[in-house]
């Protein structure tokens, strides 16, 4: 039994593929969860051992459709409905 070249030719089934959430192929195929985010269960995979992986998917690494507006509401003191003074 060698455990190199020829070991390699027998490899042609798939363990992983592309999960839903997450994109990536880490989707274990057996057993129905994916080795990224750990779908599906309802919270993210993440811990603190892996700090570049949390900082890959972080908040702020998306499109922040909501948070990307925060600062300047946060500045003027989340008013809303009024409109600037005429100068004449």
């Amino acid at each position: 039994m060698t455990k190199g070249t020829t070991s390699f030719g027998k490899r042609h089934n798939k363990t992983h593929t592309i999960c839903r959430r997450c994109g990536k192929s880490s989707f274990h195929i057996q057993k129905k969860i994916c080795a990224s985010c750990g779908y599906p269960g309802a919270q993210m995979r993440r811990y603190n051992w892996a700090a570049k992986a949390k900082r890959r998917r972080t908040q702020g690494t998306g499109r922040m459709r909501f948070l990307k507006h925060m600062p300047r509401r946060a500045k003027n003191g989340f008013r809303e409905g009024t409109e600037a003074k005429r100068v004449a």
